[in-house]
């Protein structure tokens, strides 16, 4: 850790969190919502995806000395907060969810590792690879967006929930973690609003291939 910052630890144990959390959804959205035997298993595949992150974080910490548990902990009530207040109703708000809710979490951890040691950005961007999430999602809410253009307007208004409690949790995060919080201000240098701009940038892409409107 003596080549690291400050703050390393908490990136990878709110990332290794992260991606323990996203794979205990992926896998029960896929039980509860896929429309098919198909769409369980493509899902089911994402989400073994996103456990061999979780073991790569994991050893990471280990290896850097520190008990993945205890990194992982304090993150544990934010991120189980966020689930809850953002259950999905039905297979397209799921799949919403996994591409636009988690893709902009994730912007901002991506944001926190540009100033991290060579090693650690390495594992960053390893565990943050797409992995087919975007093509998956994308697929199936544009053809059901073909078939009921009316699914739309609840689908925009859930994104938009989706990213505001994203957003939410984030600054309790960085409040009850300020070194993870220096991390982030120190890769946006003087500019913060740039890296937001960035941020909101991506998510503008996102809806968009999604089909739906952004919104303020």
């Amino acid at each position: 850790m003596s080549d690291s910052p400050p703050g390393v630890s908490d990136l990878l144990g709110v990332l290794a969190y992260a991606e323990l959390t996203a794979f205990l959804r992926l896998a029960e959205d896929a039980t509860r919502y896929a429309p098919s035997l198909t769409d369980r298993a493509a899902l089911g595949g994402l989400a073994a995806a996103e456990y061999a992150h979780f073991e790569l974080l994991r050893d990471r910490l280990a290896s850097l000395g520190t008990d993945p548990e205890e990194a992982m902990a304090p993150f544990a009530g934010p991120l189980d907060d966020w689930h809850a207040q953002t259950f999905p109703g039905d297979w397209l708000e799921a799949l919403v969810k996994a591409y636009v809710g988690t893709g902009i979490a994730l912007d901002f951890y991506r944001e926190a590792a540009i100033g991290v040691d060579d090693e650690t950005r390495e594992l960053v961007d390893e565990v943050l690879a797409d992995e087919g999430r975007s093509q998956f999602a994308v697929e199936r809410v544009r053809a059901a967006l073909e078939e009921d253009p009316r699914q739309a307007g609840r689908l925009a208004l859930w994104a938009r929930r989706l990213v505001g409690e994203a957003l939410s949790q984030g600054q309790h995060v960085a409040a009850a973690r300020p070194e993870l919080a220096a991390l982030l201000v120190e890769a946006a240098g003087e500019d913060i609003s740039r890296m937001f701009a960035r941020l909101t940038e991506k998510h503008g892409h996102r809806m968009a291939a999604l089909g739906l409107t952004p919104g303020p």
